[in-house]
């Protein structure tokens, strides 16, 4: 199976274009997600200037850029498009007000968006997380009921595994709406009286790589990987280069039919 292999810049989200196009590359991605934040170098402020002479520096070195980390603004969109960016990724917070009401909140920002989408030709991505988020990507799928095909459901390895999903259930049922497919790892470490997150290498968290490739089934989009590591003592580039090989392998066992 075909799949563009990209990285999430935020690990080097202050360089220029130029170079992060040549380190990206350096690392074997031919695909990358931008962050389009206030602590990067294309800010939200900057984006419709900034993002398209920034994209086609990242094209120069072989990288395409498959989406932005970004919001839901108009001029999001209008960078987007003029830079040839296919997506905007978000996520769905959940507020203070609730789960019930979050969801409304979300699905009426969502339904605002739609125009957008039309008017710029730019598709919309939602991501589950744990947390104070939407965590499950069923509960994403809800969210998108009903919307234009072109919103499109962001699916994460670690956050899946979080939850406490299986990539057997999850990935054929979002199937029809899936646009990305991030691979991270992650497992919950007690400390004192509390639980927390921590972000490791493939094979190091409660996430089966293997699975999430013996179920991608006609999936041929962009493979993601995070770069998120709790552990600072080793370089994340070090990191990626290893679980790039990781993900290679396991995607071509799971088309040889090794996993079946």
């Amino acid at each position: 199976m075909t799949y563009t292999w990209s990285v999430f810049t935020k690990p080097w989200s202050g360089l220029p274009g130029d170079e992060l196009g040549k380190l990206v590359a350096g690392l074997g991605f031919t695909g990358a997600e931008i962050p389009v934040r206030d602590t990067a170098f294309v800010t939200p402020a900057t984006a419709e200037s900034d993002l398209p002479p920034f994209v086609e520096q990242l094209r120069a070195e072989g990288v395409e850029p498959i989406s932005i980390a970004s919001d839901l603004s108009e001029s999001a969109f209008s960078a987007a498009a003029k830079a040839g960016v296919p997506m905007i990724r978000i996520m769905a917070p959940v507020g203070p007000d609730g789960y019930a009401a979050s969801v409304r909140r979300i699905r009426q920002q969502l339904e605002d968006a739609a125009a957008l989408v039309t008017q710029y030709g730019v598709q919309v991505g939602v991501q589950q997380h744990h947390g104070n988020f939407v965590t499950s990507s069923l509960g994403v799928l809800h969210l998108l009921d009903g919307l234009p095909a072109e919103f499109k459901v962001v699916w994460d390895a670690a956050h899946d595994a979080l939850a406490g999903d299986d990539p057997a259930i999850t990935l054929p049922l979002v199937k029809h709406r899936l646009g990305i497919v991030n691979l991270k790892n992650a497992k919950y470490l007690r400390t004192g009286e509390c639980w927390k997150t921590w972000f490791g290498q493939a094979g190091e968290g409660l996430a089966d790589w293997s699975a999430v490739f013996a179920n991608l089934h006609d999936y041929t989009g962009p493979i993601c990987l995070t770069g998120q590591y709790s552990d600072p003592s080793v370089p994340v580039e070090e990191r990626l280069r290893i679980d790039l090989r990781t993900a290679v392998t396991s995607a071509a066992a799971a088309a040889s039919g090794e996993y079946d």
